[in-house]
């Protein structure tokens, strides 16, 4: 069987990328296929050869990659993957419209639907200039959703992170998805049984993550609280808290995984698609406390693996941290079900199966 792996942009390293590294190596002889491709500056694909598009010959478009949003869809229509019998693409945006041939089997890892088409003014509201722009972004954007919706219909079956975004596929490409929650590699986490006196949130400071509301209420608790990562809400986060609240800025992944192992909890205020943080903490076996929509749904057990608060405010995260003092959390039991549920094993098992069935079947699954 012959096998093209399509992303939409090896340009940056993120949690998409991630998942598209692991796919590599899962199908070691498949041929690669990107728009654009930066191997400096994103994952490591060793001696592969990566296959681009017309886009990768445009001067600076690696760099510029967002620029190039109205060329992606005719850059991947352009390819030629007839010859293929498995096509899997990873895929927010682009990927999902190659082509292939009708006899051939598309699947699709769909982290998200094209965000910026469906949910513009949040997408691109941390854009300053975004607002001078907007009316002719809109016309724009309106003849790309057309696009967009025709193109979501190649793929033979959809595979979702979480039931979020699958239920985000089903709304808006009318495709249903079947959810594999993606691993993390939990043999870089540590365990331990002793845990210090200290809470831990890990995230980019930026406002969706809400870290507000988790110094807010840990300044009315006096509880310590150590803050991980950076970004552009720092300093406005450091006037508003109190002397047990400690920001560490960026940690080093060594330092993150003790941190992870010996706090008493990591507290996630976000909503998220998804969210690896609250996976990682039950990987070292610590509770989380999480805003109870979203991934976390789909992750955590409550009682047993962490507490959700029902709203993004912290007297509702308050209250969740003192029902928490009073469990007596098993922690061998909380890194073994995300060892269980959340490993490369666990997450392969899955794919393999599903895999398997949409080849050997020769039917669309959706």
């Amino acid at each position: 069987m012959k096998v093209a792996l399509v992303h939409d942009y090896l340009t940056q390293r993120g949690g998409a990328e991630r998942v598209f590294e692991l796919l590599c190596k899962r199908y070691p002889e498949a041929d690669i296929y990107t728009s654009l491709y930066d191997p400096q500056q994103t994952i490591d694909l060793g001696e592969r050869i990566v296959n681009t598009t017309f886009l990768q010959n445009i001067p600076g478009a690696a760099k510029y990659f967002r620029l190039m949003a109205p060329f992606y869809f005719p850059a991947f229509r352009a390819l030629d993957l007839q010859e293929y019998d498995l096509i899997i693409s990873s895929s927010t945006s682009f990927a999902k419209a190659v082509r292939k041939n009708p006899s051939a089997k598309h699947i699709c890892f769909c982290h998200n639907i094209t965000r910026f088409l469906w949910d513009t003014e949040t997408y691109l509201r941390e854009y300053g200039d975004y607002r001078y722009f907007a009316p002719l972004i809109e016309q724009v954007f309106q003849v790309m959703r057309k696009v967009d919706l025709a193109y979501a219909q190649e793929p033979d079956l959809y595979i979702a992170n979480s039931s979020v975004v699958a239920r985000r596929i089903q709304t808006t490409y009318g495709k249903k998805a079947i959810v594999i929650n993606y691993p993390i590699d939990t043999s870089k986490f540590v365990f331990t049984k002793s845990k210090e006196d200290y809470y831990l949130a890990s995230a980019r400071m930026i406002s969706y993550k809400r870290l507000d509301i988790i110094v807010e209420a840990f300044n009315w608790l006096g509880w310590r609280l150590l803050i991980s990562g950076d970004g552009p809400e720092r300093e406005r986060l450091k006037s508003k808290a109190l002397s047990n609240v400690e920001f560490l800025g960026h940690v080093p992944d060594a330092q993150r995984t003790q941190l992870f192992a010996k706090a008493r909890s990591i507290i996630v205020a976000a909503l998220e698609d998804y969210g690896l943080v609250p996976v990682e903490a039950n990987a070292s076996g610590t509770p989380v406390i999480a805003y109870g929509a979203g991934g976390v749904l789909d992750t955590q057990i409550p009682g047993k693996t962490g507490v959700f608060f029902k709203r993004q405010t912290p007297e509702s995260l308050q209250a969740a941290l003192l029902e928490a003092r009073e469990i007596d959390w098993d922690y061998e039991d909380i890194r073994n079900h995300a060892v269980a549920n959340f490993s490369e094993e666990a997450f392969f098992s899955k794919v393999d199966q599903v895999v398997d069935q949409a080849c050997n079947l020769n039917i669309s699954l959706v």
